[in-house]
């Protein structure tokens, strides 16, 4: 009864927010109550469920919380066709990306504001669109960036890419997979955005800001992973070992006046100390429909 009411009161406040916004995707539930730790995510009429398998779904007596959860569901209208899970077990490494063995994939479009992005809700662990990223797609989208050159960094979907070239930027996207870049380039096409007209660079992220000249951009923003490994490069990423020679080669490559965005999702991130010219600005960058105060932290720096 206590997940039912707390999902209905959700519904209720977050569903007029979404409308009013003309967001399509929100979060509805972010482990509210600890007894449920899991997390539901809206996209149109379909819900998005997150079982963060723990003990607490292995004991006997609280598996049923899975039958109350989808009892819930039920009555909000998600019923088991318009709901899909997704078994968050403690990853193995680089499990965030992989493809699933789904047999038929479930794709929709979803609106943010005067943006639109393709979504998967089948075929991975996530969905291509990280929506606790809004407020950044927002602000970036609202920019006058006309004739100004920008960088993503790590940029999975180009979500933020489109935001960006919303804003009239030359957009530099770059990510080591080369379907997601092809994915962006689709996202924006959705937006009426001339890929051509920008790059697709697909490379090691850190060789390619390794090989960057100085004052290239106007902005650059860097959301990377935790950590990362691949066959395409040697070696591994962690995000807290490796993130000051990733921040101090993207400073350098920005032109004066120009503008660094930095985003990752350790939850126990701690900035460098030497990297005293970027200010943290997690409480700006968190939006309202998450519960969780640490999904990601943000620092902001402007180049002097």
């Amino acid at each position: 009864m206590a997940l039912l009411n707390r999902l209905k009161k959700n519904h209720k406040h977050l569903s007029k927010w979404a409308r009013r916004q003309n967001i399509g995707a929100f979060r509805l539930y972010d482990r509210d109550i600890p007894e449920f730790p899991y997390i539901i995510d809206i996209y149109n009429d379909k819900a998005v469920v997150g079982l963060r398998l723990q003990k607490i779904d292995q004991e006997k007596e609280k598996k049923h919380n899975l039958t109350l959860l989808y009892e819930a569901l039920d009555q909000l209208g998600y019923t088991e066709n318009k709901r899909f899970i997704k078994e968050r077990r403690i990853q193995d490494k680089g499990e965030r990306y992989e493809k699933s063995d789904s047999k038929k994939s479930v794709n929709e479009t979803v609106n943010e504001g005067e943006l639109q992005f393709q979504v998967n809700l089948t075929d991975y662990l996530d969905t291509g669109l990280f929506l606790d990223h809004r407020p950044w797609r927002k602000e970036f989208s609202q920019k006058n960036l006309d004739n100004k050159k920008a960088l993503n960094l790590f940029s999975y979907t180009c979500s933020l890419s489109v935001a960006l070239a919303k804003a009239k930027a030359h957009v530099t996207s770059n990510d080591l997979n080369p379907h997601y870049l092809k994915w962006g380039q689709e996202n924006f096409l959705l937006n009426e955005l001339d890929p051509q007209k920008h790059s697709f660079v697909e490379k090691d992220c850190l060789q390619f800001v390794k090989d960057l000249k100085e004052e290239s951009f106007d902005l650059i923003v860097v959301d990377p992973p935790t950590f990362s490994i691949s066959k395409k490069f040697k070696g591994t990423w962690d995000i807290q070992r490796d993130h000051y020679f990733l921040i101090k080669e993207c400073w350098q490559a920005l032109k004066k006046g120009g503008e660094l965005f930095f985003s990752c999702n350790l939850r126990d991130f701690k900035l460098d100390s030497g990297i005293n010219y970027l200010n943290e600005t997690t409480f700006k960058t968190i939006p309202q429909d998450f519960h969780d105060k640490k999904i990601h932290h943000s620092f902001y720096g402007k180049k002097v």
